[in-house]
């Protein structure tokens, strides 16, 4: 590894496993309801079963990939479902941590505010300015109040990109998430546009469990780059008979 490498050796981005929330949200919008029948912080919920065995399953995928391969590093939002995630997979995979997986707040779900836990039937209904404001700015620009647009997701993540570059250097770093947080790396580190990042969200959902992943390449710029390898990647979990799910987070029908 020459000294002016800036990123880590391999980067991979897990969206968490299955959650009690998203199986809450597919039930609201099958019965039309306004909310999410919930009755925890989103910060709280936990994983499903079937998101724990995801999570196990893409762990043991981790796990058959040789020792000099797998993470050194796990970063994980604070949030329950993946902190849970990111603790079954390192015991499945048998990766030996000096310390837990590292929490960082800046990994956490995008903020909804006031549409916390409404279905789009919710919105339409208790709030009919922000869904309006949404459809004239966009889900790229549109904050709700007390909430986040993805622009600010974006904004919190640069400091992470720094910090990659800076304490991680050379290491190979694994990073449990959400599903936004997955696309908005994408968009910063494949220096994508407001419309380029939009149409691979209308493309398709993040699956649970799901693998999107870069790896150091020098021959990328002055001091080399991530180059992108997967994406949306799910076979560790076909291979092991787990369900894919697609659903997004409880918080807010549209993200």
């Amino acid at each position: 590894m020459g000294e002016e490498q800036r990123w880590p050796e391999a980067l991979w981005i897990v969206r968490h496993g299955e959650s009690a929330g998203n199986v809450a949200r597919e039930a609201a919008m099958a019965a039309r309801l306004h909310q999410i029948e919930i009755h925890q912080r989103d910060v709280d919920v936990p994983l499903s079963p079937l998101g724990e065995r995801q999570s196990a399953a893409l762990g043991r995928w981790f796990g058959q990939l040789p020792p000099d391969r797998r993470p050194t590093v796990v970063l994980s939002s604070p949030y329950v479902r993946a902190r849970e995630t990111a603790a079954i997979l390192c015991r499945e995979a048998g990766i030996a941590l000096e310390e837990r997986p590292l929490l960082d707040e800046r990994l956490r779900e995008k903020e909804f505010g006031v549409l916390d836990r409404l279905t789009r039937y919710g919105i339409a209904a208790r709030y009919p300015e922000q869904a309006e404001f949404r459809r004239w700015l966009g889900k790229f620009y549109h904050r709700p109040p007390g909430g986040e647009s993805w622009a600010d997701v974006i904004l919190r993540l640069r400091s992470v990109q720094d910090t990659l570059s800076r304490d991680y250097r050379g290491e190979r770093v694994l990073i449990v998430c959400h599903s936004v947080v997955v696309l908005c790396f994408r968009y910063l580190f494949e220096r994508l546009t407001e419309e380029e990042i939009l149409a691979i969200d209308r493309a398709e959902e993040v699956a649970n469990c799901a693998v999107t992943s870069y790896e150091f390449d020098p021959a990328l710029g002055k001091h080399g780059d991530l180059a992108p390898r997967l994406f949306n990647f799910v076979a560790p979990l076909e291979a092991a008979g787990a369900p894919v799910t697609r659903e997004p987070d409880a918080s807010i029908a549209p993200r």
